[in-house]
């Protein structure tokens, strides 16, 4: 089932879509059932993060298109901003 952003978009009003932005670092890590994979954008100092149940290829080097959100993670104590993704699809 293909999602379309647009939509996505329409029904939340805090999503955010970004196009051709290409990926510095991709990281994925086991979460139990669950892989968590972690995204550094080009020119962002926020991690992108999502969870797959498979692993997912590496997306180092290649360009994306994302819907995303931003929120709020508490490690230890400190807050962090992060970017949780919705939909991923290489451009």
């Amino acid at each position: 089932m293909k999602s379309d952003p647009k939509k996505l978009l329409a029904k939340h009003q805090k999503l955010v879509h970004s196009e051709m932005l290409k990926v510095t670092s991709h990281v994925q890590r086991n979460a139990g059932d669950w892989i968590i994979n972690t995204l550094m954008i080009e020119g962002c100092e926020v991690p992108f993060k999502f969870k797959r149940q498979r692993a997912y290829k590496n997306l180092k080097g290649a360009r994306i298109n994302l819907t995303y959100y931003p929120d709020i993670e508490v490690v230890a104590g400190i807050e962090f901003e992060v970017m949780n993704v919705v939909r991923i699809k290489i451009a």
